[in-house]
Formats: C-alpha cells, structure tokens, sequence
C-alpha cells in the first residue's frame, strides 16, 4: 500500500484490532504463567519469535543483514526488551491483568517526558503538558489504591508494571535516536528478540523451577503470543507505522489499556474497583491529549 496523509477506514479498524490484541497478551501472559515460569515462558516467547521472524524474512527475500554501525544501539535495544519483559512476565504473575495494564500502558507518559529534552522535533506543547500531568495522576492513584503496606506483592507487581513501561519507552527512544532508525523494521524486531532470548533463558534459572503445572492451555497461549502477537503482530504494527503518519497511529494507544482491563474483567473475573476506573479515566484522557496533533499555524 502506497503511504497516506491521515489514517483512513483500513487504517482505523486495523488499530482497533491491534489495541484489542494487545489486551488479549496481558491474558495469555497471564494464562502461561499457571503453568510455566514467568521469566523462561518470556526467553521461550522471543526464541520462538526469532524462528518465525527468521522464516517471515526469508519469504519476503529480505536479507538477515547487521548494518555498520548499529551493534551497540542493538544489543542495547535488545537488553531493554528483555527487561522489559521480564519485568511485565512476573508483574502478571503476582498482579491481576486490571492493574498492570494500567501502569503498563503509560508509556507514552515517559516516552513523551524523556522526548522532550532528547529527541529533536519532539517538544512539549501546551495541551501534552496537560495530558502527562492526568496520566501521571492516574499512575498516582493506582499506585495509592493499594493501601500503605509497601511489602505486599501488590506493590511490587505495580513497580515491576512501571519498570516494564519505562523500558518500552527506551525502547522507542533508541529506535528513533540511534543507528537503528537506518534499518528496516524487522532488523529491528530481530534484535529485539534475539538479544532478550538469550538474557531471559540464561536468568531463568534463577527465578525458581522452570515448570509449573504445565497443560496444552499453556503451550497453546505461548503459542498465540509467539505466531500472532509477537510475529505477526508487531511486523504488522511496525507495517502500520510506515504506511500511516506516526502522530495518528499513536494516537490509538489510549485504547490499549481499556483493552487489557477489559479483558482482564471479561475472561479472568477480575474486579474494577473506583480506584482503577479513576486511574483508567485519568490515564485515557492524558493520553488523548498527548498524541493529539498540533494544530498548523
């Protein structure tokens, strides 16, 4: 498909259906977890996603090529990815779907906030500042609804929650500032999930017995996630993104923390209690605001 100007009918149903399936990973992380490791279920993901991305580009004859000069952005946006993950893997395994996906969803909050004094082009405005300040109230709240006791492990899966949106923002920051804005999207991915591969399965050990109580309801989740959400999912999105101005598909990230909270409530019988739906609120109102274009002068 040829580039366009503004996101049309394709466009739009397209990023539906991609904030819809970013809600249905927080469930399948969610699901893997009864039955295997969180931290070797993440190194399991991306080896798998390595394979699938490896055979995508040897369909489309794109050549599995490291560009001069991008090693160190590499290996550094690898390293994120795997914390990340990590991070979001073992927050799903001690914090219901609810919470961490408001907290995972905040960062474009950070990628906006560490963009404005390290990314050229990509200045505050007026109504951004706005809408950083709401998003970051609702990071407050959720936070708050906790209660005061910070040993729980509520407090940590929030923490760990956060430290995964962090990463995801540098990880957007380094494919934007670094050597690898020079190559293509699935050189991208690859590094990603080649690099956090290795990292997760050689950490997994640490974090007790790999197996749990394994069932083909885990295995069958691991493999959406591998095929469909990793895969297919983020080429098609990184796809999306060079088709359509960034300014408007980002502006569809509000809806992926109505996606995860909702599926968490629909398919895992969580409860939404008035704190989360006053965080959701806040968190979908700062993020309108932020990916709302500038208006031409």
């Amino acid at each position: 498909m040829p580039p366009r100007e503004s996101i049309d009918a394709f466009g739009a149903v397209a990023l539906v259906g991609f904030a819809l399936l970013m809600g249905l990973n927080q469930v399948a992380i969610k699901i893997v977890g009864d039955g295997l490791q969180p931290v070797f279920a993440a190194g399991l993901r991306s080896l798998g996603a390595v394979i699938c991305i490896w055979l995508w580009m040897r369909f489309r004859g794109l050549p599995l090529k490291v560009a001069a000069g991008t090693v160190k952005a590499g290996l550094a946006i690898g390293a994120l990815f795997a914390i990340e993950f990590l991070c979001l893997f073992i927050a799903l395994d001690i914090n219901n779907v609810t919470r961490v996906s408001v907290l995972m969803y905040s960062m474009p909050v950070w990628l906006t906030l560490i963009g404005h004094w390290v990314l050229p082009g990509e200045r505050m405005s007026a109504s951004k500042a706005v809408g950083l300040a709401l998003a970051f109230a609702g990071v407050i709240v959720a936070f708050a609804s906790r209660g005061s006791d910070l040993v729980t492990g509520s407090f940590w899966g929030d923490l760990l929650a956060l430290g995964a949106a962090i990463s995801w923002a540098g990880i957007g920051l380094l494919a934007k500032a670094s050597a690898l804005k020079t190559v293509r999207p699935e050189m991208q991915l690859m590094w990603q999930v080649a690099v956090s591969a290795v990292v997760l399965l050689a950490l997994a050990p640490f974090f007790g017995p790999l197996v749990r109580d394994l069932a083909p309801i885990h295995v069958g989740s691991l493999l959406f996630q591998i095929v469909v959400i990793v895969s297919a999912g983020y080429i098609f999105w990184l796809w999306l993104l060079s088709i359509y101005p960034a300014g408007g598909v980002s502006s569809f990230a509000f809806l992926m923390p109505l996606s995860g909270f909702g599926f968490g409530w629909l398919l895992l019988d969580e409860p939404l209690s008035a704190s989360l739906w006053l965080s959701l609120g806040l968190l979908l109102v700062g993020l309108v605001l932020i990916n709302r274009p500038r208006r031409a002068r």
